[in-house]
């Protein structure tokens, strides 16, 4: 099992930053220039005490030639997760479409007010029970989501920085 914990400075208060994560039109935005081919929210409601959201994403393809193999053509995942609100963490777990039964993916987010900023912290578990290339999986994975959080972080900063000056 791999573990990742990464953190990042997001340039907003912590109100201000679960608005900007909780956004459809956001997160759609976000992942178009993350380079998705496919990003849709199949679900996002709001009660007294959580956010639940539901959002099918289709990355584009940068696997070694044996995952691609063993995964398909076209590799998208499922994501479910669940904001706490009075804990102010998100809980996700990421399903692949293939290898769903022997690949997991869970993670938390929660973010600290820091001097004008927050400092989102990310935490995921990867663990891929597959015969000869489950290693392979969890450091592909592992890139992946980080590559990914930390690009995330920059746009959204640089979102930030052009709508106070825009």
């Amino acid at each position: 099992m791999t573990k990742l914990v990464l953190e990042h400075r997001i340039d907003c208060d912590v109100e201000t930053f679960w608005a900007h994560f909780l956004d459809r039109d956001l997160n759609a935005r976000l992942f178009r220039e993350l380079g998705f081919t496919h990003y849709e929210t199949v679900e996002q409601r709001d009660d007294a005490t959580h956010v639940h959201r539901t959002v099918l994403a289709e990355p584009r393809p940068s696997v070694p030639a044996p995952l691609a193999r063993l995964m398909g053509s076209s590799f998208r995942f499922t994501e479910t997760g669940t904001l706490d609100k009075a804990s102010g963490v998100w809980r996700f777990r990421m399903t692949p479409n293939t290898l769903a039964d022997k690949v997991r993916v869970e993670g938390r987010v929660h973010v600290v007010p820091a001097g004008g900023q927050v400092t989102r912290h990310l935490a995921v578990d990867i663990e891929a029970k597959v015969f000869a290339v489950g290693s392979m999986i969890e450091q592909t994975f592992e890139k992946q989501i980080a590559d990914g959080w930390t690009r995330g972080a920059e746009i959204e900063n640089r979102w930030l920085r052009d709508a106070r000056t825009g």
